[in-house]
C-alpha cells in the first residue's frame, strides 16, 4: 500500500472540511431583510410599459408608460416613491409611432404595501398632471415579479377613478418575500 505524503492528508481532509461547511451553510434557508427584521425592500422596479387597450373605445390610440418605483420598510413604516409618465403618439399618419405627447404623469409617495407571493400592492398618494389630474390623490399601484410580460395595475382614486392595466415591455420588478 502506498505511503501518503502529510501534505496529501491535510489537502483531502481541508477539502472534507471545506466541502461539509459548505453543505451545512447551504441547507439554511434564505430569508429576506424585511421578512426577519421587518425592515429593508418591499418591492422595486422599473421600465415601459403598454396600457391594454390604450385610450379605450372607439378609437383605441396606444399609450406606452414609462414607471418606477421602490419603496421600504423601516421600522411600522412604509416608504418609497412612483412615478409614471404616460406617452400618446404625437398625431396621426406617419407621427402615429411618436410618443411624444404627455398624456398622464403621475408622482407621488408610497406609504403603504403588502407583498404576497410574487405580488406586492403599494399605496399612496400622488399629484397627477394631464389625465385624472389633481393633487394628493390616492392611488393603489398591483405589482407582479418579472421582467417583461410581467403587469402592473395602477388605480387613480380621484375623479374619476382610473384604472390602467399595464404590460411590462422593458425593465423589471422585483417583489420581496413576507407580508409587509
Amino acid at each position: 500500500m502506498a505511503k501518503l505524503s502529510k501534505y496529501t492528508v491535510a489537502g483531502v481532509a481541508g477539502a472534507l472540511l471545506l466541502t461539509g461547511a459548505s453543505v451545512l451553510v447551504l441547507s439554511f434557508p434564505a430569508h429576506s431583510v424585511s421578512a426577519e427584521s421587518g425592515n429593508g425592500s418591499i418591492a422595486r422596479g422599473g421600465g415601459t410599459t403598454i396600457i391594454q387597450g390604450g385610450t379605450g373605445s372607439p378609437s383605441f390610440v396606444p399609450v406606452l408608460t414609462t414607471l418606477a418605483f421602490h419603496a421600504e420598510k423601516s421600522g411600522s413604516a412604509v416608504t418609497g416613491d412612483f412615478e409614471c409618465l404616460a406617452r400618446a403618439p404625437a398625431g396621426a399618419g406617419p407621427l402615429s409611432a411618436q410618443f411624444t405627447a404627455n398624456a398622464m404623469y403621475v408622482t407621488g409617495q408610497i406609504t403603504g404595501a403588502v407583498s404576497n407571493g410574487d405580488t406586492a400592492t403599494l399605496t399612496g398618494t400622488a399629484n397627477i398632471t394631464g389625465l385624472g389630474a389633481g393633487s394628493g390623490v390616492p392611488f393603489e399601484l398591483l405589482v407582479h415579479k418579472g421582467g417583461p410580460g410581467s403587469t402592473v395595475v395602477l388605480t387613480t382614486k380621484g375623479l374619476p377613478m382610473l384604472v390602467f392595466n399595464e404590460i411590462l415591455l422593458e425593465g423589471s420588478i422585483q417583489v420581496f418575500s413576507g407580508d409587509n
